[in-house]
C-alpha cells in the first residue's frame, strides 16, 4: 500500500446529519499512558483528562468539490482523547486524538483505512425510537446509549466534575484538530476541520454502556457531560505533516 494515501492527501466533506456525544472524565495519570509523547492531555482544573464516544450519522462523505451524488452516508462511531500539540511555530492547538473508529458499511471501512490512521472496523449499528427515548446500540461491539429525547436537559450528569454547562461547552467543540503521529519518524499529522453552525444542547442520557471503553481498564471513568448537534456542514482540509522536536 502506498502509506502517504493515509495523511489525508485531499481535502473532503460531508453532512452531519446528527451526532451524539458522550464525554467521559478520569485523572490524567490514567489517560497518559494512551497518547503519543508530542502530545499533552487537555485538562481540567489540573486534574481531570477526557475521552468521548461520538456516535455520527454522516451523509455525502465524497473529496471536497465533488458532487454530492458521489459521496457516501454512513453511521461512525468515534472514541478519541481530548488534547492539545505545539506545533513547530510555537502555536497550541486543541484537538483530539483518535482511539477507534467503528462504522456500519465495509465499504466507509475500506476507504477509512486507506486514506485515514483511524483504526475503522464495521460492526452492526441499530437505532430505536420509542415514546420520549432514543437508543443507539451493538450486538458485536456490545455498546448502548438510551437518552432522554422529551427536551435538552438543564443539568450535567451526576458526579460530573464540571460545575456548570458553561464550563461544561469548553468540552462540547468543535475542537479543530485531529493528530495522529509516527513514533518512527517522530512526524505529526495534522488535520483540520471546519464547521458551521456548531451549537451543541445537552442531552440526558438515562443509561449508557461501552465496552471499548472497559477494555481500555480505566477505573475511574465518571460521565461529565452529553449534547447532541444536529444538521452542519463540515470539511477537513488536507493534512499536514510536520517533524516533533
Amino acid at each position: 500500500m502506498l502509506h502517504f494515501l493515509k495523511d489525508h492527501p485531499f481535502a473532503v466533506e460531508a453532512h452531519f446529519d446528527s451526532s451524539l456525544v458522550l464525554t467521559f472524565a478520569i485523572p490524567k495519570e490514567e489517560l497518559q499512558p494512551l497518547i503519543p509523547e508530542c502530545l499533552e492531555l487537555d485538562v481540567l482544573h489540573d486534574q481531570y483528562a477526557f475521552v468521548a464516544a461520538a456516535m455520527v450519522q454522516t451523509t455525502g462523505l465524497r473529496p471536497k468539490g465533488f458532487p454530492r451524488f458521489m459521496g457516501n452516508d454512513f453511521f461512525l462511531i468515534g472514541y478519541r482523547i481530548f488534547v492539545r500539540y505545539t506545533n513547530t511555530a510555537g502555536k497550541r492547538l486543541r484537538g483530539l486524538y483518535i482511539l477507534k473508529s467503528e462504522t456500519d458499511k465495509k465499504k466507509m471501512e475500506i476507504m477509512g483505512n486507506i486514506f485515514t490512521h483511524y483504526k475503522y472496523t464495521t460492526t452492526d449499528i441499530s437505532q430505536k425510537i420509542t415514546a420520549g427515548k432514543k437508543e443507539i446500540f451493538s450486538l458485536k461491539s456490545d455498546f448502548k446509549v438510551t437518552i432522554d429525547t422529551t427536551g435538552p436537559a438543564d443539568v450535567l450528569p451526576a458526579n460530573s466534575p464540571f460545575k456548570d454547562w458553561k464550563e461544561a461547552r469548553r468540552f462540547a467543540g468543535p475542537l479543530p484538530f485531529t493528530f495522529t503521529y509516527n513514533s518512527a519518524t517522530k512526524e505529526v499529522l495534522i488535520i483540520e476541520g471546519v464547521r458551521e453552525n456548531w451549537t451543541p444542547e445537552p442531552v440526558h442520557v438515562i443509561s449508557q454502556h461501552f465496552s471499548f471503553l472497559d477494555s481500555l481498564n480505566l477505573h475511574n471513568l465518571v460521565l461529565a457531560n452529553a449534547f447532541m448537534i444536529k444538521n452542519i456542514p463540515y470539511y477537513w482540509k488536507k493534512g499536514k505533516k510536520e517533524v516533533w522536536k
